[in-house]
């Protein structure tokens, strides 16, 4: 089997026969001729299907070792897309600890009574939470943003017991660390805007699966909704996972040495961090401190998303997880005093001290 190593290097290259071209080309047409009537190249309509896209979601398929993949106009496009083909009143039990742009969604699918959520809080109360009567079980690992992990092939398997389908978020991971489908998932999705873009240049999203028959309801919702991926930003994915396994091997040396460093600073009373990848989140021992820390930082960038080969750090409370109400997200940790980094690929020694001097 060929290492996930040399499947990003090469993604999306030699698929030009006509000209050999290295480089997936970009193919911006929206249209494509038949060669005659009742015969088709493969492509109609580029909703449907684009050449550049399609190139880009065999390499999507090839690194989490699945068998199908789509492209989606953004990471909720793909959360969306992945539950809107199960059936009014599917009951979902979920991590708690969500991205709040998921928490918007699912909250509001209950309130129209579509689905119906559970939360659990950890890996426990998810297998405790499983029944018969469960649909889907929907899993952050590590969640966002208290790095909660849950072991995916435990819970797969209660959850396939019970005749549910395991959807895992895999963004913060990406295939580097995990490959949910090895371990039992039935569908794995990225906002690829994140880890696997890699550039904060592009706003993209991905299911994998392994079924055809998922493929096929997944396929024909996507065509259906139009919330497809275009040809250029297909083509700034492809570029940014070729460097994949390098930017996180990178971060995860950053993060390590970060985090070290604020398990020893006295303005931090916690650190959050699973020890691979580069997402922490720390508390601030003083949190009437955090507006002039945040304003005080110069090489880290205020600011949400994350994955980017640039650090940024983002206050949970006001920007990512804001729709969660407060009373909820304290309830689980989540509180106001916490903040979050995606550690980049600068020098270790530069991060370590800009965030130290902003403390001061």
């Amino acid at each position: 089997m060929t290492q996930l190593d040399t499947i990003l290097a090469h993604a999306g290259n030699q698929h030009d026969a006509t000209t050999g071209a290295l480089v997936s080309p970009l193919h911006f047409s929206t249209t494509y001729q038949h060669p005659e009537f009742g015969k088709s190249t493969g492509f109609d309509y580029t909703r449907t299907k684009n050449p550049t896209r399609s190139n880009l979601e065999e390499a999507l398929a090839a690194i989490e070792n699945g068998n199908f993949a789509l492209a989606t106009s953004s990471g909720m496009a793909a959360v969306v897309l992945a539950l809107e083909i199960f059936p009014v009143g599917t009951k979902v039990v979920a991590s708690r600890d969500l991205y709040g742009g998921s928490f918007r969604w699912f909250d509001e699918q209950a309130e129209h009574g579509r689905f119906s959520f559970s939360y659990a809080n950890n890996e426990a109360e998810m297998l405790e939470q499983i029944t018969s009567d469960t649909d889907i079980v929907y899993i952050e690992t590590p969640t966002n943003p208290l790095m909660i992990e849950v072991d995916i092939a435990k819970v797969a398997k209660a959850a396939h017991e019970n005749g549910a389908k395991v959807i895992v978020d895999n963004t913060f991971y990406t295939p580097i660390y995990q490959r949910p489908l090895e371990l039992g998932a039935d569908l794995v999705l990225h906002s690829a805007t994140k880890y696997l873009g890699g550039h904060n240049d592009v706003l993209a999203g991905a299911v994998i699966v392994r079924d055809e028959a998922l493929y096929e309801k997944l396929l024909h919702n996507l065509n259906t909704t139009g919330s497809t991926l275009s040809p250029f930003d297909s083509y700034l994915v492809l570029r940014g996972m070729k460097t994949l396994a390098l930017r996180m091997e990178r971060a995860t040396e950053n993060a390590q040495k970060v985090a070290a460093a604020l398990q020893k600073n006295p303005n931090v009373k916690e650190v959050i961090y699973t020890g691979k990848g580069g997402m922490i989140s720390f508390k601030i021992t003083d949190e009437s401190q955090i507006p002039h820390f945040l304003n005080s930082l110069k090489v880290f960038t205020f600011a949400e998303s994350l994955g980017g080969v640039e650090s940024l750090i983002t206050y949970p409370a006001t920007q990512t997880h804001h729709d969660i109400p407060a009373e909820i997200r304290a309830s689980y940790g989540l509180t106001d005093d916490l903040l979050r980094l995606s550690v980049g690929i600068e020098a270790a020694e530069d991060l370590i001290e800009d965030l130290e001097q902003a403390f001061l």
